[in-house]
């Protein structure tokens, strides 16, 4: 059985025969029994009628034929109305009937997801059946997504609360030695200070971390749609990065023509800066980080492009899912609460775009792909 298929012409089609082969029998029981109701005033069987009210009464055929007249000829009427009615009640009772055994059938192939118990429908609702599989399907893997990505926040916030804890001792160990010691020769004192400060940063980039935790779960993206210049963003955003990457004797190489586009400045700032946070962090010292764009068809594509080790489609498959890290060690400086990239996914997507990565050897390719201008709902 195809579990993706959608109801079309034909299948709503055979329900609807289904349900009128069910309910087509009353048609010759009505037409019987108005035939029935109409042999009642004429030739033989009347005459039959009136001869079996005198033997079952024990009188003779004038009483029994006065009978006859005053509670069935004289009411025809009435009793052709009485029979009509009854063959509506029946026909509405077994249209019904069969409506609500779909119905039933329907309600505990809904309840039977929950419960993991079988989904079984008529024949001619096969293609309910299908799509019933389809979300029991649909809702396992999300509740196996939450409860993975609840895993491995809760992992993470139990690796952050304990990486907390070394710079922190760093800083009142280094502080106590200044306090403990004022008289200390300067280049020593200044070697601590400096020291102490690297520990204060990375005690701020980690409590960043539990904020951002915090911000992804609660957040809802609102767009505050502007014109934005893509070319004046991406180069502004490599001169911000610039000291980072000089730092590791790296640079950054932009190649973007002139782009103007619609979107949030702040949120479009925000993907392309996660992105190329995480190229920073994974390139080789000394490599260059290439930054492209190109229009096509009503599209905007930009290209972030590091040299790195090679990413396994495993993981590629998943590095855009919340709370994963390419790198798993807890205790790695690089390494993020796991959230850039998918909130860089969850913001491309609330433009209409889509955001994709490749890896090509030691070339590692991160494409957003954006409209030129948003459509109205």
């Amino acid at each position: 059985m195809n579990n993706n298929r959608y109801p079309n012409k034909r299948d709503l089609r055979a329900l609807k025969w289904a349900v009128f082969r069910r309910i087509c029998w009353v048609v010759p029981v009505a037409i019987v029994g108005i035939w029935f109701v109409r042999q009642l005033t004429r030739g033989k069987f009347a005459n039959k009628l009136v001869a079996l009210l005198s033997r079952l009464s024990g009188r003779d055929w004038d009483f029994a034929y006065d009978v006859y007249t005053a509670f069935i000829r004289n009411n025809l009427l009435w009793i052709m109305v009485i029979a009509g009615l009854v063959a509506v009640i029946i026909l509405f009772l077994l249209s019904t009937h069969s409506i609500l055994r779909y119905f039933k059938a329907i309600s505990e192939g809904i309840a039977a997801l929950s419960t993991d118990g079988e989904i079984q429908l008529p024949l001619e609702l096969e293609f309910i059946e299908a799509q019933l599989l389809t979300l029991r399907q649909s809702v396992k893997k999300k509740e196996a997504d939450a409860k993975l990505a609840e895993q491995r926040k809760n992992d993470l916030v139990v690796y952050l609360a304990h990486d907390i804890k070394t710079p922190l001792t760093s800083v009142i160990g280094y502080l106590s030695l200044l306090e403990e010691a004022p008289d200390l020769p300067q280049p020593q004192r200044a070697k601590y200070l400096g020291i102490t400060l690297k520990k204060a940063q990375r005690l701020e980039q980690l409590v960043d971390e539990f904020f951002e935790i915090t911000r992804f779960n609660l957040q809802t993206i609102v767009l505050h749609l502007e014109k934005v210049d893509l070319t004046f963003l991406l180069q502004q955003m490599a001169d911000e990065f610039t000291p980072l990457l000089a730092a590791e004797q790296k640079s950054a190489q932009v190649d973007v023509p002139p782009i103007v586009l619609e979107g949030d400045p702040d949120k479009l700032a925000r993907v392309f800066q996660n992105i190329m946070k995480n190229a920073v962090a994974y390139s080789r010292p000394g490599s260059a980080i290439q930054l492209s764009a190109s229009l096509a068809d009503g599209q905007v594509q930009v290209d972030i492009v590091n040299q790195g080790s090679p990413i396994p489609q495993t993981q590629l498959d998943r590095i855009f899912e919340k709370f994963y890290r390419l790198d798993s060690a807890r205790s790695s400086q690089s390494g993020g609460a796991g959230l850039g990239l998918a909130i860089a996914k969850e913001i491309t997507e609330a433009h209409g775009g889509s955001i994709a990565a490749q890896s090509n050897g030691e070339e590692i390719r991160f494409t957003v792909c954006l409209p030129l201008y948003q459509q109205e709902g």
